[in-house]
């Protein structure tokens, strides 16, 4: 029996029998339809040719005895197009690999979604202010309180903080941030929703308040929803919606989202971004870590098997993807609420398996004793390696609170560099860094 993991395993052996065949017919696109189906999509002239058609003949009948259900017949399997590049314009795709790591040569695969967000599709980093992702595979592990404590740090040194909520679905950020009388009038969602019919620009001014936790510096908090969530729920029914402009030129919502953030870096003018995602893999999240141009991701982790499971899954799917390379050196480990019970060998624990995870999946391979400055790998040691947790110590001061935002303007400076200090010093290096880059 096939079923939908077996698929692209099974094509790759078949089209592997046939490699030095195919390299004759020129590029050739795998089509992994949104049912799980699969055809070759080849250029159109190798229709009229019979060397090519007895080829394709072979491998379609080999798809069909086995993939079975995943498969068309053989007299449908094959797309015969003008530009076999324009079926794929705009979609995100991938190499297929062999069993034993190899890329079939001049074989693509294209991945039809119903969801628009793809974890495959990277953007570049954004030349603007620095943007900082907050991601967790799992919720409940602080990630949230760890962004507040952040930007509470960064404003204490000066710094002109913008905070994003774009945990929709499960919002809160701003109560860490902002008390419930200075909250704005409207938030994301609702800029999303009007957007659509191009009403965004009407509240776009009433979308942020500023926090009262800066002092030296300013924290401005854009909430999911305002101090009024209104038709909420039917507002999340709508935010996923892409828009047609007048002109005919459609925007999915994650390029809204995108220029939503571009008008606020430019209306604000702050000197770095804080974007709370949602948590686990879906389009939310999907499109916060990829698609919004962000500079450093924090992955947060507990040392759990929920945790390695889900960021192997990711991780597989890029490296698979082809587009590892991309994303790698913008990821940062969180240990997040580290125990204040056998504390370092917890730790410990954490980075090894966090080293076991990113040699596996991201790091280059390098043999022993080799020495290779062009292959991007770590020792399991290495404290600048991204593997090597950004450690946040559990605190019974930050646990279950009823309000962050109170006990936020009771702490100083030493108790959160005591529990927040490597996550804030390395979100401070990296805005440093990134404004000395970008020239801010």
């Amino acid at each position: 029996m096939t079923t939908f993991d077996h698929i692209l395993p099974k094509l790759a052996a078949i089209l592997g029998q046939h490699a030095e065949g195919l390299e004759s017919l020129g590029p050739v696109l795998v089509n992994l339809d949104l049912n799980g189906r699969v055809r070759l999509v080849v250029d159109e002239p190798l229709g009229a040719s019979p060397q090519a058609k007895a080829l394709l003949n072979t491998i379609t009948s080999a798809m069909k005895a086995d993939l079975g259900r995943h498969a068309y017949p053989p007299e449908r399997a094959v797309l015969f197009e003008p530009d076999v590049h324009a079926v794929s314009a705009g979609l995100p795709t991938y190499p297929l690999e062999r069993a034993d790591g190899t890329l079939l040569p001049g074989v693509r695969v294209v991945d039809r979604l119903v969801t628009e967000s793809n974890w495959a599709s990277i953007e570049p980093v954004s030349t603007g202010v620095p943007r900082v992702v907050f991601f967790s595979i799992k919720g409940g592990v602080g990630r949230s309180t760890a962004l507040a404590a952040t930007a509470w740090a960064l404003a204490q040194a000066g710094r002109r903080v913008l905070v994003l909520d774009l945990d929709l679905e499960s919002p809160g950020l701003s109560s860490a941030l902002l008390p419930s009388e200075r909250r704005p009038e409207f938030g994301i969602a609702d800029w999303l929703v009007e957007d659509l019919v191009g009403n965004g620009e009407a509240v776009l001014d009433g979308l942020w308040a500023t926090s009262t936790l800066a002092r030296d510096g300013e924290i401005r908090v854009v909430p999911a929803h305002g101090r009024d969530p209104g038709e909420y729920v039917s507002k999340l029914g709508r935010v996923w919606m892409p828009r047609v402009g007048s002109d005919g030129v459609r925007e999915n919502w994650s390029q809204r989202l995108h220029r939503l953030i571009e008008l606020l870096e430019d209306r604000h003018q702050p000197d770095v971004i804080l974007i709370d995602s949602r948590a686990g893999i879906d389009e939310v999240a999907s499109s916060c870590v990829t698609d919004l141009g962000a500079g450093l991701v924090l992955l947060f982790a507990i040392d759990g098997e929920q945790t390695w499971s889900g960021y192997r899954i990711l991780f597989e799917h890029w490296r698979k993807s082809g587009v590892a390379i991309d994303i790698r050196e913008r990821l940062q480990l969180v240990g997040a609420m580290i125990p204040d019970v056998n504390e370092v060998d917890y730790f410990d624990g954490l980075r090894e398996r966090g080293a076991d995870l990113f040699t596996e999946q991201l790091y280059d391979e390098v043999l022993a004793g080799q020495v290779d400055p062009q292959r991007w790998s770590f020792d399991a040691h290495d404290e600048s390696a991204p593997h090597y947790p950004w450690a946040i110590r559990w605190h019974r001061g930050f646990a279950a609170l009823r309000s962050l935002h109170n006990r936020l303007e009771t702490v100083d400076a030493a108790e959160v560099q005591a529990i927040f200090g490597p996550l804030v010093d390395g979100v401070t290096d990296f805005v440093s860094s990134s404004g000395e880059q970008h020239g801010h």
